[in-house]
């Protein structure tokens, strides 16, 4: 595990504190490591968590399947960003979504009842994490507030330019590269893939974009 303490360093979890104090840490935490292939599940809808995670290598997508296979992303997890959180509470419930590695990807997994309670030498560092927490779950909120945006728009032409515009702004250019193949951003804006495709087409024919595959220039 040692090979993703820097990593872990660059993470919002563990801002501010070093890799001899991170290093120090994992057994404290009772951190503990697992790795997955490209297409294998890391979380089960209906299962349960009770811990921290953390993505160290790879690329994870949360998404639900409906009954008849009807698939749709609710988000995609970078390396260094934290997921499951919103499960760790007492009486959570199940966990109501998959997480599936869309890459071969190496998760960290950390006690959450050993992060919030400060350790019996009350170190500077378990505090720090205890305040960053706080403040990733925050950030998390805010991502989700986003989403809902694009989700609250009507037609599919509405989501793409919400979606669209957000990572203009996010990436601070008119031209950027989003994270989705043609089926995941279908997935992730709840959108026919044949519908929003031929919607992208007619947008780039008024004038509005250009792309390749997933590469966009807005106008």
């Amino acid at each position: 595990m040692n090979q993703y303490i820097s990593v872990l360093k660059r993470t919002q979890v563990f801002a501010g504190i070093c890799e001899n104090e991170i290093s120090l840490m994992l057994d404290c935490l009772n951190a503990r490591l697992c790795k997955y292939k490209k297409g294998e599940y890391v979380l089960r809808q209906g299962g349960s968590l009770s811990d921290i995670t953390i993505l160290a290598e790879g690329c994870l997508h949360i998404q639900k399947d409906d009954y008849w296979g009807n698939r749709s992303i609710l988000g995609r997890i970078s390396v260094g960003e934290m997921f499951g959180e919103a499960y760790v509470a007492p009486q959570s419930g199940a966990l109501l979504n998959d997480v599936v590695a869309i890459e071969d990807s190496a998760v960290i997994f950390f006690d959450v009842k050993r992060i919030i309670t400060t350790c019996s030498s009350s170190c500077r560092f378990h505090t720090a994490v205890v305040q960053n927490l706080f403040f990733a779950i925050s950030e998390k909120n805010r991502k989700l507030v986003q989403k809902l945006g694009h989700m609250s728009k009507r037609s599919t032409r509405e989501k793409l330019i919400s979606y669209l515009s957000e990572e203009a702004r996010k990436h601070n250019s008119a031209s950027f590269i989003i994270p989705f193949n043609r089926q995941q951003l279908a997935d992730f804006l709840s959108v026919d893939r044949s519908a929003m495709s031929s919607e992208l087409c007619k947008m780039r024919d008024e004038g509005l974009l250009t792309f390749k595959k997933n590469q966009f220039t807005l106008f």
